[in-house]
């Protein structure tokens, strides 16, 4: 996931190098390296600079069939990794795990996507894969910056993709949080699962707000990040 999932420990890392590196706002990047293992859509990675310290696990950004595996992040100023990360540079020699993790989608369900900022990287996963698209895609950010991957989700989901921004005005956009936007929504398909990325404080009031409005707590499913 963008900022990290946790620290973990005993987990295996290969070095490996950085292939290339984006700037998508400021202080927001993805890393790409050559795709050498298999992986399914929303699995992770754990990533560090060096065996020193602890890996952190990052969601997988790209598709399963592309050439790059894809990470995407932002730097937080106090954190462990994040700042040496964003200063890397291609060729530049990282530590990764092979990818493993369980926040897949159900292909024989009708499904919602909800993200807030970083949390968007397994469901642009997801839709690069070939994976069916969801109802909705509801992603809450603070500036029109925020919508990482938008141009994309347009271009395969222009129906369904909702950007919920709290800062900024424009065409197409719910002007709020992406909490708002869904106590509001009326129409929810009830069996259909719903899977959250985001932060514990995102995720923990989105579930409510599902509960509340008769959604099954098996059929929430959330990968949360710190």
């Amino acid at each position: 996931m963008g900022t990290g999932i946790r620290a973990i420990k005993n987990l295996r890392l290969f070095p490996t190098p950085l292939v290339w590196k984006q700037e998508l706002a400021p202080e927001v990047y993805v890393l790409g390296f050559k795709r050498e293992e298999d992986f399914l859509p929303g699995q992770v990675v754990g990533i560090s600079h060096s065996l020193e310290l602890e890996p952190r696990l990052y969601s997988i950004a790209s598709g399963n069939k592309d050439e790059s595996l894809e990470i995407l992040f932002n730097v937080n100023p106090e954190g462990a990794l994040t700042p040496i990360l964003g200063k890397q540079n291609p060729r530049n020699i990282l530590q990764l795990s092979k990818p493993f993790g369980s926040f897949t989608l159900n292909e024989n369900r009708a499904s919602y996507w909800i993200a807030a900022g970083t949390g968007i990287a397994p469901f642009r996963s997801y839709l690069r894969s070939g994976l069916p698209a969801p109802i909705e895609l509801i992603h809450g950010g603070r500036q029109l910056q925020s919508f990482y991957f938008q141009d994309e989700f347009l271009q395969k989901i222009p129906s369904g993709y909702v950007r919920c921004c709290t800062q900024e005005k424009g065409e197409n956009l719910y002007e709020g949080r992406l909490t708002n936007y869904l106590r509001e929504h009326t129409t929810l398909q009830l069996d259909a699962n719903f899977y959250l990325c985001g932060s514990a404080e995102m995720v923990v009031e989105v579930r409510d707000i599902l509960l509340a409005k008769g959604v099954s707590y098996q059929q929430i499913i959330a990968e949360i990040y710190f």
